[in-house]
């Protein structure tokens, strides 16, 4: 029996983490085997990275720190969680996965994506998602999920959630980028209604073999 990795991906706000378990609760419903994992995070170790990666610091955190704690994270999450999950034929759903760091690090900071590509098939051992699920959403939409999340103030947002505009742009730019390079990629309305969405996705997901 073979197991599936789906990875959901998009900008802040896009409803991913909803959608994710949605789709859990409907495959544990058929009988299948599903773990439901985040990124950074998923292992005692990924929480800790998580942690750090998310805090605000009067310290900033250098670029090429911020991607190795992400690939520190993703390594370990392969390793220990994802792998031994798809040899059992489980369904593994993952909140971000590679295609964030070439979106954030890659499109939003300006990092090389080459370098990036190579990273990413370092720490997974060369594991691609079986499909992609996309959640699109554009910048006003983002800024103004993530008001109705917090509030006004954007004193309650992570480190990443803090960049500017024109950085969430640039990643929404590269989401974009991304999902019309890569086959695995199926792109979805994040503005569509929860129940609507989580049907779309769910007769995608019912196609895999």
């Amino acid at each position: 029996m073979k197991g599936h990795l789906i990875t959901f991906e998009g900008p802040e706000g896009s409803g991913k983490s909803t959608q994710i378990a949605h789709l859990v609760q409907r495959l544990h419903d058929e009988g299948k085997s599903v773990v439901s994992l985040r990124e950074p995070g998923g292992t005692g170790l990924g929480e800790s990275i998580r942690d750090i990666l998310q805090s605000v610091s009067e310290v900033p955190l250098s670029m090429e720190s911020e991607l190795l704690l992400f690939m520190s994270s993703r390594a370990q999450l392969v390793e220990e969680v994802m792998l031994p999950a798809l040899a059992n034929g489980t369904w593994v759903i993952c909140d971000r996965f590679v295609d964030s760091s070439l979106a954030y690090q890659g499109y939003g900071r300006g990092m090389d994506l080459d370098w990036i590509r190579r990273l990413n098939a370092f720490a997974t051992k060369g594991l691609v998602p079986s499909l992609t699920v996309m959640l699109e959403l554009n910048v006003d939409g983002c800024f103004e999920r993530m008001e109705q999340r917090y509030g006004a103030t954007s004193a309650s947002y992570d480190r990443i959630e803090q960049e500017p505009r024109a950085f969430h742009q640039r990643v929404i730019n590269g989401y974009k980028e991304l999902s019309e390079a890569e086959p695995r990629f199926e792109v979805f309305d994040a503005t569509a209604s929860r129940d609507v969405l989580a049907d779309l996705i769910y007769n995608r997901v019912m196609q895999l073999k």
